[in-house]
Formats: C-alpha cells, structure tokens, sequence
C-alpha cells in the first residue's frame, strides 16, 4: 500500500469519496491500466498536456483511454487558433509529474485550464491518475469536474 498522495488529501479535504486502485507502476498507456484493473477503457480517464500555439499555460485534457484528443475541437472550445500535444518530456517538466502520472487533480495549484471530455458526464464515477503512476482515483465525476474547475465540451474522437 502506498503512502497517501497529495490528490488524495485534498479529495479528503473537500469530503469526497474516492477508491484507490493499484496496479503495476510500469504501466503508462491508460487503456492497458484499464485492462489489468479489469475496467472498461471508458471509465479509465488519461490527462494530457497541451500546449497553446501562443505561449500561454499549458492545457490540461481528460479524455477516456479509449478515445483520441481532437487538436481542431480543443482549440476552438478554448478560443485558440491552434493547439499542441506536449512532447512527454516537456509534460514532465511543465507538470512535474511522470507521464503516465499527470492528473488535473494532483496540478490544481497551478489553476491551468482543464477540459474534460464530454462522454465523461455519462458516467457517475471515472478513473483519473492519482499523480503517481501505479494508483488510479475512483472518483464522482462531477464532484471532480468542480473541484479542478474542469470546463465540459466536446474534444475526441474515435481512436482509429
């Protein structure tokens, strides 16, 4: 058992109930974590990083494993012109935390913004990193879409 994480003091701190699951901290890839947890790729949420063409802070986007980031949604849902993926190493280093890692949950401090993907609110509880590879969060999705400000819009598609 690990020692409990920063997300998971502050989901205490707002009295949110959660469920921490384990699972090989050598997995990175949100659809193979779904698969040794035994979930379905759509509850199990990844965070990337973005990066607007105009230099500002970075963009945080939780989508299920199974879906792709569409560049083209998420910039026109944030008003930008353009929008790119953070290469791992620069998600790492604006974040602090290991690809594989990053959660929205774990960088609220930072008051980035962060899109959650629409599909999402389907769904009474999702799966998020904890902010350390090898623990997932099972949290309630709209107590979680509050507690990190996340704005709801479209920006997926099918991975192909």
């Amino acid at each position: 058992m690990t020692d409990k994480l920063n997300t998971m003091r502050i989901l205490e701190q707002q009295k949110i109930p959660y469920e921490a699951l384990h699972y090989p901290d050598t997995l990175r890839d949100a659809e193979e974590i779904a698969e040794v947890l035994g979930l379905p790729p759509y509850l199990v949420y990844k965070t990337l990083v973005t990066q607007p063409e105009q230099g500002s802070k970075p963009i945080l986007v939780m989508l299920a494993s199974d879906r792709a980031l569409d560049l083209k949604k998420l910039a026109a849902v944030a008003g930008l012109k353009k929008v790119r993926m953070a290469a791992h190493k620069d998600a790492e280093a604006l974040t602090g935390l290991k690809v594989g890692g990053i959660s929205a949950l774990a960088l609220i401090q930072k008051n980035w913004t962060v899109f959650l993907d629409q599909p999402a609110t389907e769904h009474e509880h999702i799966l998020i990193s904890a902010g350390q590879r090898g623990t997932q969060l099972r949290v309630p999705t709209m107590a979680l879409v509050r507690l990190v400000r996340a704005r709801i819009a479209d920006v997926s598609t099918e991975k192909e």
